[in-house]
């Protein structure tokens, strides 16, 4: 049995006005709980690994299907339109290879990201570098390898002037403009707000003429950039984010006298409902919806990029952890389990903002039937508000059984906060075998105690001491 997460609001003005194109999810749930009991059966959960994030190969496939179908029903054809995955939603090289054979590129933010996109055989054409704090260095590898850079700032234009007067360069160039039309109701993740640390603020004064300027000083400069979207906003104010730079865009090019910005970077940023196992919205309604606001985007007069994370991710991945204990304080029941803040950071620091729904599994990692009872969901970590789940209705959590967050494949499992040294949990991709059953392959490594103090300077144990007074070693 699954319970809801409470108090979720579902973004998207296409969810609000009733627009059709809902994702149904029962697929996506027979093949997690088909995965859950295959995981037992076969080893991956049990006393000895008592948490696992799974991937369902599959669901996968489907997003990055359902992606690119949304954009090739709108755009004129022969448009070119590059999705480029943003990496920091799920870093994990063999998840960028599997949506890398899906047709999806990788937007990335870090030396770190670039050099797993390119472990995973991204190659430069389809990998786009934002970040507002990129060294000289990351700037000059980026150009030698032509891959495509969207300027944050003034300084680090002036960063990559110096850089393309001493070298020709293949990478296609823009500007990151932040079209400041406010916020949504995640405060943490609003980037287009009068104050947002992202892009040229364009309603600041002298911003909209100094961007003009630049675009006429520098012909190399063919790409404009915006990122509106993320977790809270509704789809009404992504699409007046792209409206807004699609109209910078055509005054460029007019005042300009030349089509000199020929690419319109997106961005990314579609809500997920994490209250049931629907898709709600779609890629297919987002797209109607910025062909109807933003007449011309898809005519065909800009190619298009754009940079979705946690949309092609978050619906295909759960945590599993095993119940080590069940207890109960103060009348209520509380599952302790192996699943808290090292792997759900968010939910447990800000649970108002990010619930998640708790599936319930039986000790063979069947689904669990029975009355309803309110209780808490509990993590490993030494600190009270460790919860994945608190007051929860869902069948009583016994020791032994198994208790699954649902909606985690984006932001979670791959992105390990060390609270009290916890490891970094395994993590594994699974589909159908062909003959009715489960198979697994292994994404990531469950991380061991050695990997643990080895990360923690134990190459280095008597550093400090050597600094000591000698009668003081």
């Amino acid at each position: 049995m699954v319970t809801s997460a409470p108090g979720h609001e579902i973004t998207g003005e296409a969810v609000e006005n009733g627009m059709d194109g809902r994702v149904g999810g029962q697929g996506r749930a027979d093949r997690r709980d088909e995965a859950v009991r295959a995981a037992v059966e076969q080893g991956l959960l049990g006393p000895g690994t008592p948490i696992v994030g799974l991937l369902d190969v599959t669901g996968i496939r489907e997003a990055a299907s359902e992606l690119r179908t949304a954009f090739d029903a709108v755009v004129a054809p022969g448009t070119p339109v590059l999705h480029a995955f943003a990496v920091k939603a799920s870093p994990l090289v063999p998840v960028l290879r599997l949506l890398h054979r899906e047709g999806i590129g990788a937007e990335v933010a870090s030396p770190g990201e670039l050099a797993l996109a390119r472990a995973a055989g991204i190659p430069p054409s389809r990998t786009v570098l934002d970040s507002p704090a990129k060294t000289p260095a990351e700037l000059r590898e980026a150009l030698a390898l032509g891959i495509a850079v969207n300027a944050d700032n003034p300084q680090e234009l002036d960063r990559i002037d110096a850089l393309m007067r001493s070298a020709t360069s293949r990478s296609p160039l823009g500007i990151r403009v932040n079209p400041q039309v406010g916020g949504g109701s995640i405060e943490a993740l609003s980037t287009a707000t009068a104050t947002s640390k992202f892009g040229v603020a364009l309603r600041d004064e002298g911003a909209r003429e100094w961007v003009v300027r630049a675009y006429a000083d520098r012909p190399w400069l063919t790409r404009l950039h915006a990122h509106t979207g993320s977790q809270g906003i509704p789809l009404s104010l992504m699409a007046q984010g792209v409206a807004e730079t699609y109209a910078l865009a055509e005054e460029i090019n007019r005042r300009l006298g030349r089509r000199q910005i020929d690419t319109l970077d997106i961005g990314g940023g579609l809500p997920v409902n994490f209250g049931s196992d629907e898709t709600t919205p779609t890629y297919a309604q987002y797209a109607r919806l910025l062909g109807e606001a933003v007449p011309g985007l898809f005519s065909g007069r800009y190619g298009l990029v754009t940079e979705f994370g946690r949309s092609l991710l978050a619906k295909h991945g759960t945590v599993v952890a095993r119940v080590e204990y069940a207890k109960s304080a103060g009348g209520r029941p509380v599952a302790v389990t192996h699943a808290g803040v090292q792997v759900a950071t968010r939910t447990v620091y800000a649970p108002s903002a990010w619930p998640l729904r708790i599936a319930a599994y039986d000790g063979k990692g069947r689904p669990k039937d029975g009355p309803g009872v309110v209780q808490d969901v509990a993590g490993p970590a030494c600190f009270a508000g460790d919860l994945l789940a608190e007051g929860r209705t869902l069948p009583l959590l016994e020791q032994g059984d198994y208790a699954a967050a649902l909606d985690t494949g984006a932001y979670y499992f791959a992105h390990h906060y060390a609270y009290n040294s916890l490891a970094r949990p395994g993590i594994y991709g699974f589909a159908p075998d062909g003959s009715g059953g489960v198979a697994f392959a292994t994404v990531r490594e469950p991380q061991s105690v050695d990997e643990i103090v080895a990360e923690s300077g134990g190459a280095h144990a008597g550093s400090l001491t050597t600094l000591l007074a000698p009668d003081r070693r």
